[in-house]
């Protein structure tokens, strides 16, 4: 096989199960120096193991809750220590949440971990990702952003009403405006910014959601979801083929380039979004 990331740093999130445990033991066998993370230790390490067993390259981790701005820091700051580049940055962790929960930083849980934990963690590595230019940025995104016409910001944390879908529908629209807003201000800088669509995988995804709704999601993956095999894809193909070298700011699904919502192209509620998070954040920039 081709080594197209040979000597390459790669960091995933949400990299023990599911579409990104699929890309991080595909990219270390592209030749990738691979970190995953996610918030169990055990499983980090065993997972780790696992592809360094398969690959013959060793694989580092960190544990951390990239729902918490601690444990976002604590990412960044772990990484920083041990790596002075980063070549390819897969913001893969996610989850659906059916009841409005508040995380320790006192934000909704959906937003936190779906969009903050994006946000953050890229800008507290942006630094390190322009000083390996060129470097890709990829962010899991969704088809679930068409259902958002737009970001309610007064109601980004569900403060008025909430639903779970509607609030994943949001999460998602503002992975697309993230990546938008961070594609024009690295532009020139030879790194990247891309956003994805992995399609509806059968993985473990929102089976935290109480026993009726647990069931009725593990039914539906079963049958109508993609391997995630197939899921990850898209991900794998944007962090290693030459093909995307210096695009950026696109949205793909099946490694393909499509078109996202109109509302994804709003660049007034780009900068908005992105003013609202870095306050939400301020303390750990």
């Amino acid at each position: 096989m081709e080594n197209p990331l040979k000597d390459k740093i790669v960091l995933i999130t949400g990299a023990t199960n599911g579409i990104g445990l699929v890309t991080a033991r595909e990219l270390s066998r592209r030749g990738g120096q691979v970190t995953i993370v996610s918030r169990n230790k055990e499983k980090c390490a065993a997972v780790a193991a696992a592809i360094a067993a398969d690959t013959g390259i060793p694989v580092e981790f960190i544990a951390a809750d990239l729902s918490t701005i601690t444990g976002i820091s604590h990412v960044a700051t772990d990484f920083r220590n041990k790596h002075s580049r980063l070549h390819v940055l897969v913001n893969n962790a996610g989850g659906f949440f059916n009841k409005r929960t508040l995380t320790v930083d006192g934000f909704e849980y959906t937003f936190a971990l779906n969009h903050i934990s994006y946000f953050l963690l890229t800008n507290l590595l942006l630094d390190v990702l322009k000083a390996s230019s060129p470097a890709r940025i990829i962010n899991v995104s969704s088809a679930a952003h068409t259902s958002a016409r737009g970001l309610d910001f007064d109601n980004l944390q569900g403060e008025r009403k909430f639903s779970g879908w509607g609030a994943y529908a949001q999460s998602k629209l503002a992975n697309l405006l993230f990546t938008y807003e961070l594609a024009r201000r690295l532009a020139g800088t030879g790194n990247t910014a891309n956003a994805l669509h992995p399609g509806y995988v059968d993985t473990g995804f929102a089976l935290n959601n109480g026993s009726l709704f647990k069931l009725g999601a593990k039914l539906s993956a079963h049958f109508f979801g993609r391997k995630p095999q197939v899921g990850a894809q898209t991900s794998i193909y944007l962090a290693s083929s030459a093909e995307v070298e210096g695009v950026t700011g696109r949205y793909f699904h099946d490694c393909k380039q499509i078109e996202s919502s109109p509302a994804s192209h709003n660049q007034d509620a780009a900068l908005k979004l992105w003013q609202v998070s870095m306050e939400m954040t301020s303390k750990a920039m």
